[in-house]
């Protein structure tokens, strides 16, 4: 738990990326993976940073409402639930080994970046990878393993949107029905592996003001920053971040 100052600046700084990430900067939400897993542990952190993101998406969702629809949603959804099975199964093996889920947290970052990647570097190649039959039920598929084991399925879901070519609106829209409801959905999982308890949610409360700072510095910064610079600073801080996650998390 948050004992220490310097703690509680961590989380708070991790809260605010997460904030950010929600109010339109999507690729800083996996600095606050990283930092949460530092701080909390691997597993723990994905449970402990779950009600939060309910808030931050509640907050969204509740601005787009009269933007996007759910049909979207139901068409991922079903890939999206066996990845969630899937991830769910995969924290409980890990579970005793704190070691390889860091590393697999970082596997996660290092993929959500390869994706980012691709898209800048490869468009037309990208283009041919969304445009294939197959392209939504992997990117719900992935995006169920990833939300469950290290909360950062941002990157792979709104690829898989701007893929479609939707108005921005549209998009922002929908991506916050569906991580509104995959967190639902993602609460009776976590409560199960026990990483809910009434000492996170104390850890909840105290953190709820790095939520709500982070989407209003996001939406303040969203006007005034270059969207491309500052994805490719959150890149590269999360490329530091994953190969620290996978080499040098002891063992």
């Amino acid at each position: 738990m948050l004992d220490t100052p310097a703690e509680y600046a961590i989380a708070l700084t991790a809260l605010v990326c997460i904030g950010m990430s929600k109010a339109g900067f999507s690729g800083i939400s996996l600095i606050s993976v990283f930092l949460m897993a530092d701080l909390y542990g691997a597993i723990p952190s994905t449970g402990i940073v779950l009600p939060l993101l309910i808030v931050a998406d509640i907050a969204v969702y509740r601005g787009f409402m009269k933007h996007g629809s759910w049909e979207a949603v139901w068409k991922l959804l079903p890939a999206t639930v066996a990845g969630l099975a899937i991830g769910w199964w995969l924290l409980g093996v890990m579970a005793p080994h704190p070691v390889a889920a860091k590393r697999a947290i970082g596997g996660c970052i290092l993929g959500m970046v390869a994706l980012q990647a691709v898209k800048a570097w490869r468009p037309v190649a990208f283009d041919r990878l969304a445009g294939s039959r197959y392209f939504g039920t992997g990117a719900g598929a992935a995006g169920g393993i990833t939300t469950m084991l290290a909360n950062a399925a941002g990157p792979v879901i709104q690829l898989y949107l701007l893929s479609r070519r939707l108005p921005k609106m549209e998009l922002l829209g929908i991506g916050a029905r569906f991580f509104l409801l995959v967190n639902i959905l993602k609460l009776p999982l976590s409560g199960s592996l026990n990483l809910i308890t009434a000492e996170t949610l104390v850890d909840n409360v105290k953190c709820l003001p790095g939520i709500f700072a982070g989407i209003l510095a996001g939406k303040w910064l969203i006007v005034r920053v270059s969207q491309r610079g500052f994805e490719w600073m959150v890149i590269g801080f999360s490329l530091l971040a994953g190969v620290r996650l996978i080499f040098f998390s002891g063992g």
